[in-house]
């Protein structure tokens, strides 16, 4: 019996100017349905921010990203969206909808650990 279940997931990009097309990942939109998983880790790209758009502010990216992040936990302060289902949730996170921090194409997978793949995945694709 194979315990691995699907996953999906989504990177957050910023992208400082869209004309340019630069984009440098800051976090990742993960969920495994069958669990009942759904969750953003980021952090913001200092360093390459400061290379791509050294003009940008942080404050508002900070604030976007934990507004992101306080949606996929389903806190009930972060406004209607929230308050639907972990599948609602994670679709209207991953559907383009700003154009500062955007969501990459979604991917697919199998993980037994959906904590664990999620840790991995972030460690490779969004920090330095």
């Amino acid at each position: 019996m194979d315990a691995r279940e699907a996953y999906a997931y989504a990177l957050l990009r910023i992208v400082p100017d869209a004309a340019r097309g630069e984009a440098v990942n800051a976090g990742i939109v993960f969920y495994c349905r069958r669990d009942q998983f759904l969750e953003i880790r980021w952090e913001l790209p200092i360093a390459a921010l400061a290379v791509v758009a050294p003009e940008i502010e942080l404050d508002p990216l900070r604030a976007n990203l934990a507004a992101l992040q306080r949606i996929a936990a389903g806190d009930r302060d972060a406004g209607p969206v929230a308050a639907q289902d972990q599948s609602e949730r994670f679709h209207w996170l991953v559907a383009p909808s700003s154009t500062l921090v955007q969501p990459g194409p979604v991917h697919t997978g199998l993980t037994a650990e959906p904590a664990a793949t999620l840790t991995h995945l972030f460690s490779e694709l969004v920090l330095p």
